[in-house]
């Protein structure tokens, strides 16, 4: 008897919530095909195992990062007004898809050598494109400190940290809290025009 079609992206996303609410050592496949009302064999079949299914959901909000990220770099604007669109975007992603962003920030350590082959790509990939950006910004004369490696691991910091407390239902918007965070980041980055 043919297999049912499977819907990848609802089953994806039923992982996605399933990881970020219970933790991903907390789910089990068990759970994620009770939820989607299917046998364990069909999560095996399509994704090889409980990692495989957590790649899944982990390149699906890369592609997501790394395709707007590129896209706010690509625009024609001033240095400081791309890197704060940078900046925006990203928090805006992560703001967005706060379930995805949790994932996303996992440990390593739970991933096999090669899905943490992966993740790196993806965090050196990121890392780039803010290098690029800083090096603009510093080819302008707009840093105050040219250590480049050291500012980004810093926002990186920053918006990791804010992503992990903002909670739509709270009392600032995903706005307000976009526009507070990238006033602190250039605040500390950019040289004043008069001084």
């Amino acid at each position: 008897m043919a297999r049912p079609p499977l819907n990848k992206d609802k089953l994806v996303a039923t992982a996605t919530e399933l990881f970020s609410s219970k933790g991903y050592q907390a789910t089990s496949v068990r759970d994620i095909a009770a939820a989607m009302d299917m046998t364990v064999s069909n999560i095996y079949h399509y994704f090889g195992s409980k990692e495989g299914l957590l790649r899944a959901v982990l390149e699906h909000y890369s592609k997501v990062l790394l395709d707007q990220l590129r896209d706010a770099v690509s625009q024609d604007l001033e240095p400081v007004e791309r890197f704060r669109l940078l900046l925006s975007t990203h928090l805006r992603v992560a703001g967005t898809r706060p379930r995805e962003n949790k994932i996303f920030l996992l440990d390593d350590e739970r991933l096999s050598p090669e899905g943490r082959e992966d993740s790196r790509a993806v965090q050196r990939e990121v890392m780039s494109i803010y290098i690029n950006e800083l090096r603009n910004l510093d080819r302008h004369g707009l840093l105050r400190d040219q250590q480049l490696r050291i500012q980004a691991f810093n926002i990186f910091g920053i918006i990791n940290w804010h992503m992990r407390w903002y909670r739509p239902q709270g009392s600032l918007t995903l706005d307000e809290t976009i526009d507070g965070i990238c006033d602190f980041i250039l605040l500390g980055m950019i040289k004043r025009s008069d001084g």
